[in-house]
């Protein structure tokens, strides 16, 4: 008799292998989050128990002392003398130029340290303090921050990205991974010594909330994003092209629009009530927020005006009134593409590719750009990273290369070697191909990626063992930035483009 097939049951057969430090499918998705995020915790605690900026080098110190100082400020003064210069307020001793909401958090701050070590914010007796305890202290409001701010909006945005209809669900937890530990962010808030994760968290929360289509909440957190860092506004186009286009995609659209329109100068009136109600104290913090005449450049960042200054110098053959029109023209051009293709087909994956594209125009052409602010468009790049993970990876390593001399500097090479080492460990696990993660085809062109990536290997040895000719004192650090500015040109390039591609799916099929 012969034998009767069997249909095979799908929903019965097992799961395909996976070799990731976390299981796909068998382990609660909670229990799988909190021991990613216990361990992302694990890794900056150990970075911040390296030196930080400044560490020990007078007279002005670093972004420590900064940070310590407009603790300091903050704690001692009324809100109006804190972007005004006085007597106890030098503002050419670090003065406070990040909005308001960035001084209120550093006054909360300042009272957790004052509790604890009154002596390390007194005003003007405490300039340059330096101990051990105070260390500590400075350390964990940044632990603090990280998990009041930047961790939720992570676990918020996976969320959002599940409930989507463009994401890997059963790569998740890999991309919660990719999010809390790049190395970008950990070395230079947990390291170097900043809050960057307020500010990107607040923009991870406002992305997540527009992804369920929580408007309203989308925009009060972004504007909050950017009354703590003025550099959020790298983000201000695709935030604006894609809010737009979707109010033109519905009913009552100016409707939508002025809804939309209030709660954001409400949001910033809130923030800025004490300075609302003169136009002279609005003007001086204005004014300490767009410091042109630092110059267009400051150190060596790879970005447009800096590397290109090798070959044309900018700041002798201009004056900043010129620079500045040059600069916001070759701004808005760069981001003019990416803007119009959110408003006129908005789509959810196309906003983070948006966002990675209108960051990556104000890294590369705007005024006064620092190479710290290449975490702006290293965070929507991690949203990403399901879709592009050689973009992403590519990305990371290369915007913590365009650091290198900075992290040289604070003297956290050790912290820069283990936490990139990290990384890689978790992205290249073995069998990737199992876990859902797409495969980028930007790796059929291997020379392409081979040639900058053994440049990079060699200008990591050549920095710390060869002494650059007395003519030539910083040719290394220049070499390193036109290598990672030549990257960036074209991540940009390829993003937009991506971008534009998805522009198809307006003609018939769902919002990505």
């Amino acid at each position: 008799m012969a034998k009767r097939k069997t249909k095979s049951n799908p929903s019965l057969s097992p799961p395909p292998p996976s070799h990731f430090p976390w299981p796909l499918s068998s382990s609660p998705p909670l229990a799988t989050a909190a021991t990613i995020c216990l361990f992302s915790l694990l890794v900056r605690v150990m970075v911040s128990l390296g030196p930080y900026s400044g560490q020990g080098v007078p007279p002005k110190f670093g972004d420590y002392e900064a940070q310590r100082h407009w603790m300091e400020i903050t704690l001692h003064l009324p809100p109006s003398d804190w972007y005004r210069n006085s007597s106890h307020n030098d503002l050419l001793y670090w003065g406070l130029d990040y909005p308001p909401l960035s001084a209120y958090q550093s006054r909360v701050h300042g009272l957790i340290l004052n509790a604890s070590l009154p002596e390390s914010v007194a005003l003007r007796s405490s300039r340059g303090f330096e101990s051990h305890a105070s260390k500590l202290l400075m350390r964990w409001t940044v632990l603090l921050s990280d998990l009041a701010v930047f961790f939720p909006a992570a676990l918020y945005f996976l969320w959002a990205y599940s409930q989507s209809n463009f994401g890997e669900k059963r790569a998740i937890m890999w991309l919660l991974a990719m999010i809390l530990l790049n190395p970008c962010l950990v070395l230079i808030d947990h390291g170097h010594f900043q809050y960057n994760c307020i500010s990107l968290g607040l923009t991870l929360g406002a992305v997540a909330a527009i992804l369920l289509n929580n408007d309203v909440v989308g925009s009060i957190l972004f504007t909050l994003a950017m009354n703590h860092k003025q550099m959020s506004l790298y983000y201000a186009p695709a935030f604006f092209g894609h809010l737009l286009g979707k109010c033109f995609k519905r009913n009552y659209s100016i409707l939508h629009v002025m809804k939309l329109g209030f709660v954001v100068l409400a949001t910033f009136a809130f923030v800025w009530w004490p300075y609302i109600h003169s136009t002279e104290a609005l003007f001086e913090v204005v004014f300490r927020l767009a410091p042109f005449e630092r110059g267009i450049y400051e150190d060596y960042v790879a970005n447009f005006w800096c590397s290109t200054s090798v070959f044309i110098k900018w700041k002798r053959l201009f004056t900043v009134e010129p620079l500045k029109l040059m600069s916001l023209s070759l701004t808005v051009l760069t981001f003019l593409p990416s803007l119009v293709q959110q408003v006129k087909y908005p789509s959810n994956l196309g906003f983070l590719y948006a966002l990675m594209n209108s960051s990556f125009s104000f890294f590369l052409f705007s005024f006064q750009v620092h190479e710290k602010s290449i975490l702006l468009p290293v965070l929507p790049a991690s949203l990403l990273a399901l879709q592009e993970p050689q973009l992403y990876s590519w990305l990371t390593y290369y915007s913590l290369f365009s650091m290198y001399p900075l992290i040289c500097r604070d003297k956290l090479l050790l912290q820069y070697i283990a936490s990139l080492g990290l990384f890689l460990l978790v992205f290249y696990s073995p069998d990737r191909a199992h876990s859902g993660v797409n495969r980028s085809r930007l790796y059929y062109k291997k020379l392409i990626w081979f040639v900058p990536l053994l440049g990079s290997v060699v200008l990591h040895a050549v920095y710390l063992l060869v002494k650059p000719p007395e003519k030539y004192p910083y040719l290394f650090e220049a070499l390193m930035m036109l290598l990672s500015f030549s990257q960036f040109v074209f991540f940009t390039l390829y993003s937009n483009i991506k971008q534009w591609k998805m522009s198809w799916y307006a003609s018939g099929k769902k919002d990505l």
